[in-house]
């Protein structure tokens, strides 16, 4: 008699059918077991390593730079002023415009100069007549007192007089120079070439040594940039100037106008302060710099920079390749076992879109320049040398 598991009527198999599906359970638990075990080995296998990109550090000649904020000053800036006093007669320039050293800007009503000059000369024709007078008068007693027909008192008086009257022609023919001289102050001119201002005074006007400056004339060409710079920057440049024998390398002074476009004449070193500034420790620099199109204007601020006129061969990195933390810069080198190596640089300018390294990486080493957030020190990694990025000019 067979056996059910459960009730035939709710479809169950006979005990003895069940029995034998027992091989064929057992043969498919172990092939699902197996499946398992086989898909949990291939999960623990480790991933393969992150790949990276790479390029090598290289040697370039470099002309190492230093910028500064600095501003432009004339080399000359002269403000006119009146030296006599009179009505402005004639105003002989315009506004802007460039003059040259001796041209002519003003003239003050001269009729009252004249005159005095007139009646100096008068007084200097009268002197002179006295003085000619009192030396036949003192030749005359002379003769007598030789004969004892004079006195010697009336020739000690007779000496005394032509004396005082030789003194009274060097004093009229000195009123006579000063008056000369302020006929000529009715004559303003320009002491330099520049470009002049706005004129204070216009025709008419009244105006004396007190009345303050008339006109501004500034130089134009050349310029003076200023910039100042610290004593530390100061030490770098020289550092970065020195070479074999003690001697330092020529400099160039660039400058970048407030528009960020590079102004086309280069500068020469003209004066470095003597003394330091306490408060900023800083001193000034000075540089002399053509200015043919009258680009440059007086106390415009602009970017100064210092260059060595000639290339200088220096490490050259990715600027991608270079991080940051609190201690300073640093790159990830790849060593020849494929292994991450954090490196501490010092680094020098910006060139495009490199970076000068002085100090902490050897020409041929490999930095990770792509891929520099997936990894870290001492780990494994499949490298890649990139190929050097071109920049066009």
């Amino acid at each position: 008699m067979l056996r059910f598991l459960g009730s035939q009527r709710d479809g169950l198999i006979p005990f003895a059918a069940a029995a034998s599906c027992r091989p064929c359970l057992t043969a498919l638990c172990l092939l699902l077991t197996l499946a398992a075990c086989e898909e949990k080995k291939q999960s623990a296998a480790p991933p393969p390593p992150p790949a990276v990109g790479v390029r090598p550090v290289v040697t370039k000649g470099v002309n190492q730079s230093f910028e500064f904020v600095g501003h432009v000053k004339a080399i000359n800036q002269v403000d006119v002023r009146a030296r006599v006093e009179g009505f402005l007669d004639k105003v002989l320039f315009t506004e802007g415009q460039e003059v040259k050293a001796g041209d002519l800007l003003y003239q003050i009503e001269k009729i009252q100069f004249q005159a005095q000059v007139d009646q100096a000369k008068a007084n200097v024709a009268s002197a002179e007549a006295q003085t000619l007078n009192s030396n036949l008068q003192y030749g005359r007693d002379i003769a007598l007192a030789k004969d004892q027909w004079r006195p010697q008192s009336v020739v000690d008086q007779t000496k005394a007089a032509l004396d005082s009257n030789r003194a009274k022609v060097l004093q009229t023919r000195a009123a006579l120079t000063q008056a000369e001289v302020n006929l000529g102050y009715t004559d303003i001119r320009s002491p330099i070439d520049g470009r002049i201002g706005r004129t204070a005074y216009t025709l008419g006007n009244l105006v004396n040594p007190a009345s303050g400056v008339l006109v501004t004339i500034v130089s134009q060409d050349p310029m003076y940039v200023l910039f100042p710079v610290s004593v530390r920057d100061l030490e770098l440049i020289r550092a970065a100037r020195a070479q074999t024998g003690g001697n330092l390398s020529k400099i160039d002074i660039r400058v970048r106008l407030p528009s960020s476009e590079e102004y086309p004449e280069h500068g020469v070193w003209n004066l470095t302060d003597p003394q330091v500034d306490q408060q900023t420790d800083s001193l000034v620099m000075r540089a002399v710099i053509p200015n043919p199109q009258r680009r440059l204007i007086d106390g415009e601020f602009v970017t100064a920079e210092v260059w060595e006129r000639q290339e200088q061969p220096r490490l050259i990195i990715s600027q991608a390749a270079l991080q940051v933390d609190q201690s300073g810069y640093f790159v990830l080198v790849v060593d020849a076992a494929h292994k991450v190596e954090q490196r501490r640089v010092h680094t020098g300018p910006n060139r495009d879109v490199d970076v000068v390294i002085t100090d902490g990486l050897k020409e041929g080493e490999n930095v990770i320049v792509d891929g520099v957030q997936k990894v870290r020190p001492g780990q494994v990694v499949r490298e890649t040398v990139l190929p050097e990025m071109v920049v066009s000019k």
